[in-house]
């Protein structure tokens, strides 16, 4: 296990990365800008699409829905490359941070290298698969995040891990004042466990982090929208967007382990 030395050194690289956070290019700035234009020329079913998003991710916030990652999975890689003694999300919680590190880089690797073949697939079709696009890049956001919280020794079966997730991904999808704000309440979070709660009235509905997250896609989406071509954007885009939310999710969860074996000193 590491030194309190090693996992304050470790908080500091962390706590850097957040404030590297807190800046927006210009060019994300003005990505918001297209899906104000595109919500009124986007074909109905698209937009039924999204209404279909918002109750599914209610449902994975109360009972995990169809998103949900089984453990095992997860205590396999680490049977399989450390340890046959690991069997439990518990056994996970113990192994050392630089184990757990490795485990993440690895499994965010096969998800970047699933969403490159995926945005590829969808973008064949252009704004037809777009509408297909968009769900399955959700539900491969949702188990990635949850992944990665198993690897760090969190269960997702919990639904305040749920929500700590959810609010990963909106970090991911935010501009500059909300990742600050997200940032403040997963604070509260980490040293209080009584505000998990608070969490759940804090995401203001559903609907919130849907339109945050597809407002995230921006221009970088507008080129999916020509058939064929799209398949070159749609790779680029969402190996993207996987590599930025599992970026989020892993420092978030870093962080998290730390603090807590620093408060178990």
């Amino acid at each position: 296990m590491e030194t309190k030395e090693e996992l304050l050194q470790q908080l500091k690289l962390i706590e850097k990365w957040e404030n590297d956070q807190k800046g927006l290019w210009f060019w994300e700035k003005i990505g918001r800008l297209p899906f104000k234009l595109l919500d009124k020329i986007t074909p109905a079913f698209v937009q039924k699409k999204i209404g279909v998003l918002l109750d599914e991710l209610g449902q994975y916030i109360q009972s995990g829905g169809k998103y949900l990652v089984q453990e095992q999975q997860i205590v396999h890689k680490y049977q399989s490359k450390f340890s046959e003694e690991i069997s439990t999300l518990d056994d996970i919680s113990t192994v050392p941070l630089h184990v757990m590190n490795q485990v993440c880089l690895e499994v965010v690797q096969n998800r970047q290298n699933f969403a490159t073949v995926q945005g590829a697939s969808t973008g064949f079709g252009g704004i037809f698969t777009l509408s297909i696009d968009i769900p399955l890049l959700l539900g491969l956001s949702l188990k990635t995040l949850q992944e990665i919280a198993m690897i760090y020794g969190y269960d997702p079966n919990d639904p305040a891990e749920r929500i700590f997730i959810v609010k990963s991904l909106q970090f991911a999808s935010s501009d500059i004042v909300g990742k600050q704000a997200i940032l403040n309440e997963l604070t509260d979070f980490y040293h209080r466990s009584e505000h998990q709660n608070e969490m759940m009235s804090q995401l203001q509905g559903w609907r919130e982090v849907i339109y945050t997250y597809r407002d995230q896609f921006g221009w970088k989406k507008l080129f999916q929208l020509i058939p064929v071509a799209g398949m070159i954007f749609g790779a680029f885009v969402n190996r993207s967007m996987i590599s930025d939310i599992s970026e989020a999710g892993t420092m978030l969860y870093q962080k998290r382990r730390i603090m807590d074996r620093l408060q178990n000193q």
